[in-house]
């Protein structure tokens, strides 16, 4: 383990000297140190896998039709076109149910590297949406702690889907699909088929779903480069069609299902000079 220090300004030519103890970009991060985020407009910076978030909001605890459940990870900061989405959709989903979505990770304060399995959710243009909705706000945190997931909607043997799944799972998909700023959504790739055989009429929104390994009890929403943003990396754009090709029949092939034995090469990102004036701004 090595320990890194620097020294972060607090006023009045006053420095306070911080030590973090780096085990691993996937343990630790700097940005879990930062408990605030900065004031001012909001500009997303860099891509969702290696970025930073200025002048972040604050997710409600609860709203509308929503909860947001384990605030003690600090990742409830987002850009405005990120909560706003949030908000749209829980007022949807009141009209239909008085159960809440409940919302997982958005962003730190200021974004950055999280530590745990996320890669993404670093600039303030992510979040997480459980699919298994929530009686109430109290139920929703007590049920649902660290390290406790809401069970997934596939079904055993990773085929099919769960008998768990219903038109509210189905409502939240297309609404968030439909939402003009939403770049794409990340869903297992069981859910994808079963949408892909099921969907008639209009199968446009169908694209905006990208299948991805896990993602079966929740759905990761990433949305466009917001405007006022000119520093924030957009992904190339989606293939045109609504995905139900042979590239979605790839997933549930030998090949796909199959380990790689070749070693994984390390891609390591490095910090832009903007998002590291914002991780030391006082």
């Amino acid at each position: 383990m090595n320990a890194k220090c620097f020294v972060r300004l607090i006023g009045h030519g006053v420095g306070l000297a911080v030590c973090l103890t780096v085990v691993s970009m996937a343990q630790a991060s700097p940005w879990t140190e930062v408990d605030t985020a900065t004031p001012g407009p909001a500009v997303a910076i860099g891509g969702p896998a290696n970025g930073c978030i200025a002048g972040a909001r604050a997710l409600p605890a609860t709203g509308t039709g929503f909860v947001s459940i384990r605030r003690h990870r600090k990742r409830y900061y987002g850009h405005p076109d990120t909560v706003r989405l949030v908000q749209y959709l829980g007022r949807a989903l009141s009209k239909r149910t008085r159960e809440l979505m409940m919302v997982g990770d958005l962003s730190q304060p200021r974004g950055g590297l999280m530590p745990s399995m996320h890669r993404s959710h670093q600039n303030g243009m992510d979040v997480d949406i459980w699919f298994r909705l929530a009686g109430s706000a109290r139920s929703a945190n007590s049920r649902y702690p660290e390290g406790r997931n809401p069970d997934g909607m596939v079904a055993p043997g990773g085929l099919a889907l769960s008998r768990d799944w219903g038109r509210h799972q189905r409502f939240l998909l297309k609404t968030t699909a439909d939402y003009p700023r939403v770049d794409r959504i990340l869903v297992n790739p069981v859910i994808k088929r079963a949408l892909c055989r099921s969907e008639k009429g209009n199968r446009r929104w169908l694209r905006k779903l990208r299948p991805w390994w896990g993602h079966d009890a929740h759905f990761h929403v990433r949305l466009k480069c917001p405007k006022g943003s000119p520093r924030c990396r957009q992904q190339s754009p989606l293939p045109t069609g609504d995905g139900c090709n042979r590239s979605l029949a790839w997933w549930f092939s030998k090949e796909a299902r199959t380990p790689s034995k070749k070693p994984k090469k390390k891609t390591g990102s490095r910090m832009s000079t903007a998002c590291k004036a914002l991780l030391f701004k006082p």
